[in-house]
């Protein structure tokens, strides 16, 4: 049977994604703050609130989707964080689930221990599943990968993903050694790094929004000023190139979702979270809607 997680995506994807407008009057004004809250504090520098700010700022300059995407940034195979979670695999057949966004790499370990004292056993992984959703596109797709071995305590196994994925669901089949036991097994995915376009049209105010959070690091108010003052004379000249407006707009397309499908959406949701038979009744309801949606499609090419 299909799994419910993968049904998901089309439904999803068909959700048009919107890009927030850039508040370049607002991102000036920041700026101008946090040169005069330098320029008058000695030690009592709001860090965590100029940080929050900055880092607030960067992000709206990217252009940041809701769907986690951006406009003026991608992501990039260089690790800046990870989702994971622990195991205990019996000798039967099992299937082990961790979900990520933004994820490009599924790291399977095997500890040496288990509860620090107990020597670890060995886990035996026939296969992978991923079904992801690609950073740059809105198709599923199913990523089947082999393994065929037995993962000793104290190795690790890596899977890279096909595409950075926007959203995935993992599935490692998996065994322990009918003799020997259960054994313990850590999954890993582990997350991208957001790199910015060198050809953005805010590339120049970025980099030095970047340059405060250093200085913030290293308490270097000199820097921090000289970066403010940068970014206020980056942004003004901007407003001026495109003819004295106050903001500049992002791509931006309104969501449009039916009302009927989003209460069945949110109706099947509740199903799936709720005992064995509900969660029949909601994939059974997810199947009809898939193709009722799949039918209308079909007829309005």
């Amino acid at each position: 049977m299909m799994n419910s997680s993968f049904l998901w995506f089309p439904i999803l994807a068909a959700v048009a994604t919107t890009t927030m407008e850039v508040p370049i009057a607002r991102i000036i004004d920041d700026a101008k703050l946090i040169d005069r809250v330098a320029g008058a504090a000695k030690r009592d520098l709001p860090g965590d609130l100029l940080r929050r700010i900055v880092t607030e700022d960067i992000e709206l300059m990217r252009g940041r989707r809701n769907d986690g995407t951006y406009q003026y940034a991608g992501y990039e195979r260089f690790e800046s964080g990870r989702t994971t979670d622990s195991f205990s695999v019996q000798p039967r057949d099992e299937k082990l689930e961790i979900r990520g966004s933004f994820v490009y790499r599924l790291i399977m370990q095997m500890p040496s221990r288990r509860m620090l004292v107990t020597k670890n056993r060995r886990v035996y992984i026939d296969h992978v599943e991923i079904d992801y959703i690609p950073e740059k596109g809105n198709s599923p797709k199913l990523q089947r990968v082999n393994i065929n071995a037995w993962i000793e305590p104290g190795d690790t196994k890596t899977v890279d993903f096909d595409d950075v994925a926007k959203q995935a669901t993992v599935r490692v089949f998996a065994r322990a050694d009918k003799v020997s036991g259960y054994g313990n097994i850590v999954l890993s995915l582990i997350q991208a790094r957001v790199f910015d376009h060198p050809d953005s049209p805010y590339a120049d105010a970025v980099a030095s929004e970047k340059a405060i959070l250093r200085a913030l690091d290293h308490g270097d108010i000199g820097s921090m000023r000289a970066m403010a003052t940068r970014i206020i004379n980056d942004l003004q000249s901007a407003i001026v190139a495109q003819g004295g407006g106050a903001q500049k707009n992002v791509e931006a397309v309104a969501p449009r979702v039916d009302a009927d499908l989003y209460n069945e959406l949110q109706a099947i949701e509740d199903l799936l979270t709720g005992n064995e038979t509900e969660r029949r009744q909601g994939l059974d309801r997810l199947h009809q809607l898939v193709r009722k949606l799949r039918a209308a499609s079909t007829a309005t090419r």
